[in-house]
């Protein structure tokens, strides 16, 4: 029983590992450049030689889709 749950594990994490990969050659090739980080709701404040930038809308949106993602992959 254990070991089958372990060879599960190990598929998931195989899995889990292929899907982050696939989405930082996406990342890394330019296909978020434009927006990702810079969607309306994203916060930047700059004055004088300080910026501050929180992509607070940018996280939301990714840990909404990594939820379905762990929700689907859980199903």
């Amino acid at each position: 029983m254990l070991a089958l749950a372990m060879n599960d594990l190990g598929k998931g994490v195989f899995f889990f590992g292929l899907v982050l990969c696939a989405i930082g050659l996406l990342l890394w090739s330019g296909l978020g450049r434009g927006w990702l980080g810079r969607l309306p709701g994203d916060i930047h404040y700059t004055r004088g030689n300080f910026s501050f930038h929180f992509p607070i809308v940018t996280c939301l949106i990714v840990s909404l889709v990594l939820t379905a993602l762990a929700w689907l992959l859980r199903r």
